[in-house]
């Protein structure tokens, strides 16, 4: 292999290494913020309507959990707060997320929301709101909740013991949640706030839009019901529009690197000149000596794009496996997460050895034309 088929082949390679990672980005971050929206907050979430309870929040819990394809329901009341701590006593506002205890990353134990021994009610917080209260576990806070009551705001004072945090992964949780229980979070807010919503988790996360269908018929009228990309279609469709772009636009290098597989080619047909001219006069056909160079292009290019593949994948597995793309707290709060991942998917791969294999073998038909161009009896006499 001369040096300019080696120049060829690298640089096919590096531009099908800038894709493969690219698409591994991009797949990666959409996957990530869909199990953080998902896995935090439920894959369907059931809203109700009106200011008061239309049923018992544990009667409405046994019967979605009866629905064969529902695998898990949380019942949760959301309000608005301020927060201070004796590190940060001006305070930061927050969001209250009562919950039942349990598993999650947006749940916490038993023991994380019972009353503490002087009986003040035990918070979870995020770990970066944590950080901004500069409080450690075992620490005063001072919570002042905003509620209605008869149709008129009204600030409810609270104390709480800090007794963990929690890391979601999702910076504008982490960053102005706290989780306490249900039932606090209800006095404090008041049902005129609002009563208490429902994230139902489906046993097959493809099938949510099927299980808001079995919602809505269980729950009735009182209830709005939504699931996950139906709250989020703005920003998926986004994602999606984003990554067609990327790739595009990355394999515009791709497809500059295939001029540098034709440049090959039209240098083998100029320096191979007399050998094309004895095997025409032999009597080798045009056909056959068009696939001859088509081969020779095709088989370098796909050198390069397996090189590139492997590459690619090898790199990507070490940006994520070892997360050594991070962000600080203020970044992260432009990007939902904490570090960027990244997620080779076989169709991406597939998708990306398609175009540049295809766009190789385009860039390969004219130099392999003319070679089927040259006139025997004048590539003899060539010097």
């Amino acid at each position: 292999m001369d040096g300019t088929a080696r120049a060829a082949l690298m640089a096919t390679c590096l531009g099908v290494t800038a894709l493969v990672i690219a698409m591994a980005l991009m797949t990666g971050y959409q996957g990530e913020l869909q199990r953080k929206l998902t896995g935090g907050g439920g894959a369907v979430l059931a809203i109700p309507l009106g200011s008061k309870e239309v049923a018992d929040p544990a009667e409405i819990r046994n019967r979605l959990e009866a629905l064969p394809e529902v695998a898990g329901v949380n019942p949760v009341i959301f309000g608005q707060a301020v927060i201070s701590s004796e590190g940060n006593p001006e305070g930061v506002e927050v969001t209250i997320r009562g919950v039942e205890p349990g598993p999650g990353p947006l749940a916490a134990q038993e023991a994380q929301l019972a009353d503490t021994d002087d009986a003040v009610p035990g918070v979870v917080l995020g770990v970066e709101l944590a950080h901004a209260l500069e409080v450690e576990e075992g620490d005063l806070l001072r919570l002042v909740a905003v509620g209605f009551a008869k149709g008129r705001p009204r600030f409810r004072y609270q104390s709480l013991r800090s007794t963990g945090t929690f890391s979601s992964g999702l910076s504008d949780f982490d960053q102005a949640w706290l989780l306490v229980r249900r039932s606090l979070a209800g006095s404090l807010l008041g049902p005129e706030t609002g009563g208490t919503l429902f994230e139902v988790t489906p046993r097959d996360l493809e099938e949510a839009a099927t299980v808001v269908d079995r919602v809505e018929d269980l729950l009735g009228p009182e209830y709005v019901v939504s699931n996950w990309l139906e709250l989020n279609s703005a920003l998926f469709s986004a994602l999606r529009l984003q990554k067609l772009f990327l790739f595009l636009v990355l394999g515009l290098i791709v497809f500059v690197s295939t001029f540098n597989v034709a440049s090959t080619l039209v240098v083998a047909v100029r320096e191979r000149m007399r050998e094309i001219g004895v095997l025409g006069a032999l009597g080798l056909s045009q056909q056959r000596l068009w696939r001859c160079f088509l081969l020779y292009g095709g088989l370098l290019g796909w050198m390069g794009i397996t090189a590139g593949i492997i590459l690619g994948c090898g790199a990507a597995w070490v940006l994520d496996h070892f997360e050594l793309i991070r962000f600080d707290a203020e970044v992260a709060a432009i990007y939902f997460i904490n570090a960027v991942r990244f997620e080779i998917r076989p169709l991406d791969v597939l998708a990306i050895v398609t175009f540049a294999f295809s766009v190789n073998l385009i860039a390969c038909l004219l130099p392999a034309w003319r070679a089927t161009r040259v006139d025997p009896s004048a590539a003899l006499r060539y010097e």
